[in-house]
């Protein structure tokens, strides 16, 4: 069966050692922009597009898998004014590593993946805002832009239409919070990268105050494909609700860690064996399955989960960006559990106090309870912090820095209070 593997990411994943077949020639000769070309030549309507893509089900590949379809039928079509675009390729995610590796390899699929958004929603204007510190990305991105502007897919009159559109790259400065979307249009505005409060929403009020759509590198990427094949095709390569296929970035104790693209529902079992299984052979003691601000899952219960949205959420965790931690059994979630605390202490904007006081709070008690000076009461102070900080900030932060919390101690609750009654790991794990 055709799927995404075998047309745009397993050319992705095989330059990745000479890096030479990323340039327009190369996507050309794999069927890229043909898509771009029968929708101008055609005069397919948006309304065509928009429901092929609801019909694929993709829903958003940065983390909080919403319809794209539907998300881009929020767009005012005639809106008077200017509309933006914007691909949100701010990758900071702790274990995601997905993004930069499209654009380092692939980056027409998404330049393409944005011109026919831009024409479906009729946009004029875009920018793919890149993570600061891929400067190297950063730069074959532009080079991509700047050959599918000489080959006539950018620009005024896109391949005699009147269809125009200007697509523009803008790098970040390494700020985890730019990748929630209305931080990053902050950030591109040239202010300070915080979230603003919603609504209004950016299909209504986003960059310099105008409709916007903000859709994942990974999302923008898949829609040639599904333009080809169709939406039900793409569909079936997944299971209801969770079409087509995903990129997940594993990462930890496996053997090799990198990018797997598979169909969303492949069971995790296969996705590991993919990835040449546990590390040395020490069998696997629990997965963090969606970036760093999903809660743990025990790996005897990951097992018996297949990869994908509904799964993953009715185990208790979320799919996110499809980043995964594997863990084996010489690790100390304690130990684990103060290294993603610090990291949210570190990147909160400090605009919403829960979020400013409380990401302190968690991550000096865990610091404490690792080394040794943990208080039985700890236990509970910790839940009562993550508590009060959930779901009472602006944007989702908050929430990525207490779930992690309130996940270790729903499932390892035995280590942490072995870490305050003998003041070191368990026997069975030892600190990373």
């Amino acid at each position: 069966m055709t799927s995404l593997h075998d047309r745009h990411i397993k050319p992705l994943i095989l330059a990745g050692l000479n890096g030479e077949n990323w340039r327009l020639k190369d996507y050309e000769s794999r069927g890229g922009y043909q898509q771009l070309r029968r929708i101008i030549n055609d005069k397919i309507a948006p309304d065509a597009i928009i429901a092929e893509l609801k019909a694929s089900s993709l829903r958003g590949r940065g983390g909080a898998g919403f319809p794209t379809g539907l998300k881009w039928s929020f767009m005012p079509r005639q809106f008077p004014g200017q509309k933006y675009l914007v691909c949100n390729s701010d990758e900071g995610e702790p274990g995601t590593f997905k993004d930069r590796d499209i654009m380092r390899y692939n980056p027409h699929a998404l330049i393409e993946g944005m011109i026919i958004g831009a024409y479906t929603m009729g946009i004029a204007t875009g920018y793919n805002y890149i993570h600061g510190e891929i400067w190297e990305v950063y730069s074959r991105f532009e080079e991509a832009l700047e050959e599918a502007r000489v080959a006539g897919y950018l620009g005024d009159k896109i391949m005699g239409s009147d269809f125009n559109f200007q697509l523009h790259a803008s790098p970040g400065w390494g700020a985890y919070i730019c990748g929630e979307e209305t931080a990053l249009l902050e950030s591109l505005e040239g202010k300070k990268g915080q979230p603003r409060f919603k609504p209004p929403f950016p299909a209504s009020f986003g960059l310099y105050g105008k409709p916007t759509t903000i859709n994942n590198t990974e999302t923008f990427a898949a829609v040639p494909f599904i333009m080809a094949i169709g939406g039900q095709a793409y569909l079936d390569l997944g299971k209801p609700n969770n079409g087509g296929t995903k990129i997940f970035s594993i990462s930890g104790d496996v053997t090799y860690p990198g990018n797997y693209e598979i169909p969303l529902g492949t069971p995790f079992a296969e996705l590991l064996k993919l990835a040449g299984g546990m590390r040395d052979g020490i069998p696997l003691k629990a997965v963090i399955p969606g970036g760093s601000s999903s809660p743990v899952i025990p790996g005897a219960q990951m097992m018996d989960l297949t990869m994908d949205y509904d799964s993953i959420a009715k185990a208790g965790s979320m799919l996110g960006s499809g980043a995964v931690i594997v863990m084996n059994e010489t690790r100390c979630m304690v130990r684990a559990l103060e290294r993603l605390s610090y990291f949210y202490h570190e990147e909160s904007c400090g605009q919403c106090t829960p979020c400013r006081e409380g990401t302190g709070w968690l991550w000096r008690i865990v610091h404490r309870i690792e080394h040794g000076e943990g208080r039985p009461e700890d236990l509970d102070l910790l839940n009562d912090v993550a508590a009060n900080i959930q779901g009472r900030t602006i944007c989702a932060l908050g929430d990525a820095a207490a779930m992690p919390v309130r996940g270790m101690l729903k499932n390892y609750m035995d280590e942490f209070a072995y870490h305050v009654e003998h003041k070191r790991c368990l026997d069975s794990a030892k600190p990373l």
